[in-house]
């Protein structure tokens, strides 16, 4: 299949022009993200016939509509990764506009807002994300309804989704006043990997997978999600989040929904919430025994840190399903800053035997050693399988060896879209179906409670370690797939 091709399957028309406002249109996000997202699907052919986008963001000197276009071809430049031309930009900037916007003032937005509705001479689809700080969801939220730039709108609103369980509820309420539920799209770019989406390709398409996704043949599940990157610079934003909230509520949770749920009757948006609303429900709480927390050493010196902080830069976590299908098997989630490698991986470790005809031909620990299956969710992702094989020679000795498939070797990686463009172009055909519901999130607050609650006390850990000690005994007798002692672990592994 030829770029052109999968662009083309991609696409659908359903004949509505489009205006997407964008909030926060100068920030970091949209910066690095939004934007360079939104030109490659331009170029790309995935955004609809006639569309405009009005940047907006408080009202300042740096910026007005004549400086907005060069700030985005600035962008797209230093962040994007499609070639700007002089061609595509200017195509791409003649549906470009900007207007300067606070919760107290909406005017000059709704006056680009009424310009571009009669540019296109037609009804469209009016978009408005929200890329702004947490705390200017609500009173932004509550803006777009009383000045009706709501009206038959529909709302991207980034994580965090509140803080607990009460702050949830609280956006929760404010947002579904304005917008209808159906209206609302709650990203998490997490979601919107190829990597991740093929695990349920992984398990629901290939019937040699789908019943070993069961407690009769699996001893454990890893999510594991360690970065080299220290907080850089984000001191404020960590001190008031941590990694408890910023990934483990967020995204290592989402993720374990799409690896647990029980099959979907079909691939629709209705259908897979409710699978995973089901699946959420079934979490048993966190307690403090099964969490720990880490911080790594230095972490009290960087810019905006107090120097007395608790706040984890490093979480590991013990979670227990409790129905059928997962009853007793824990799920390992793993996440940190300042660590040994950066990766984005699961694993699925099956049981051993406790019988084998070839215990007394092969080392009991090579004997021992738990069949993987490890999909590394780093894009372009990779599935790989760990079994015992025969070692050549004249005696049956069993060794550890491997299987993989790689995205990269089987696919033609120019057809991928990056997870924001991915879920960019899901809004813009109206897809919910990789977004979360509102009462997924609700739920997983509520089992997170008791550890904002009462919350472990962080273990120090060295800047580019595994974590701290505790972290490592929390999973045994099983053993981290990443680890410092994985002498099996390989390059690739340690993307």
């Amino acid at each position: 299949m030829t770029e052109e091709d999968s662009h083309n399957h991609l696409a659908t028309d359903d004949g509505h022009d489009v205006i997407l406002i964008l909030f926060g249109a100068t920030g970091d996000l949209a910066k690095r993200k939004l934007l360079p997202g939104l030109f490659h699907l331009f170029v790309a052919g995935l955004m609809p016939k006639r569309f405009r986008i009005i940047g907006t963001s408080p009202p300042g000197p740096d910026m007005d509509s004549s400086r907005f276009p060069d700030y985005v071809r600035t962008s797209l430049e230093s962040f994007g990764r499609m070639q700007v031309t002089d061609a595509t930009f200017n195509a791409f900037s003649d549906a470009l506009s900007y207007a300067g916007s606070n919760p107290a003032n909406m005017d000059d937005l709704k006056s680009a807002i009424a310009d571009a509705k009669a540019a296109l001479g037609t009804n469209p689809k009016v978009i408005i994300y929200l890329a702004v700080p947490p705390s200017a969801f609500i009173p932004v939220v509550e803006a777009l309804g009383d000045s009706g730039i709501a009206h038959q709108a529909s709302l991207i609103i980034e994580k965090p989704f509140g803080s607990d369980l009460a702050s949830a509820k609280a956006l929760n309420a404010a947002t579904q006043r304005v917008f209808a539920e159906e209206r609302i799209y709650r990203i998490d770019h997490f979601l919107g990997k190829e990597a991740v989406q093929n695990v349920l390709a992984l398990r629901f398409a290939n019937t040699m997978f789908e019943p070993a996704w069961h407690r009769d043949y699996l001893a454990y599940v890893q999510i594991d999600v360690p970065e080299t990157l220290t907080i850089e610079g984000r001191g404020s934003f960590y001190e008031a989040n941590g990694a408890f909230r910023d990934m483990v509520v967020t995204h290592l949770f989402q993720v374990m929904g799409f690896l647990a749920m029980e099959r979907p009757s079909a691939f629709e948006a209705e259908v897979l919430h409710e699978k995973k609303k089901q699946l959420f429900a079934a979490i048993r709480p966190l307690s403090v025994s099964d969490v720990v927390f880490g911080q790594y050493d230095g972490y009290l010196k960087e810019p905006g840190v107090a120097p007395d902080s608790k706040i984890e830069t490093f979480v590991a976590a013990r979670v227990f399903i409790d129905n059928d299908r997962w009853r007793g098997v824990p799920f390992f989630l793993r996440t940190g800053k300042a660590m040994a490698v950066t990766n984005s991986c699961v694993t699925l470790g099956f049981k051993t035997s406790d019988f084998t005809c070839f215990g007394d031909r092969s080392d009991t620990a090579v004997v021992q050693t738990p069949n993987e299956l490890v999909l590394e969710l780093s894009d372009p992702g990779s599935v790989k399988i760990k079994f015992l094989a025969k070692r050549p020679g004249a005696e049956m000795v069993l060794a550890p060896t491997s299987m993989k498939f790689a995205y990269s070797d089987s696919f033609n990686e120019k057809n991928e879209l990056e997870a924001y463009e991915r879920l960019l172009h899901d809004v813009l055909i109206g897809d919910r179906t990789l977004f979360n519901a509102a009462g997924g999130i609700e739920r997983l607050w509520e089992v997170s409670e008791p550890i904002l609650t009462d919350p472990p006390i962080p273990e120090s850990y060295q800047v580019g370690s595994f974590g701290p000690q505790q972290a490592i005994d929390l999973v045994a007798p099983h053993k981290w797939h990443l680890r410092s002692d994985n002498a099996d672990s390989t390059e690739d592994e340690k993307r």
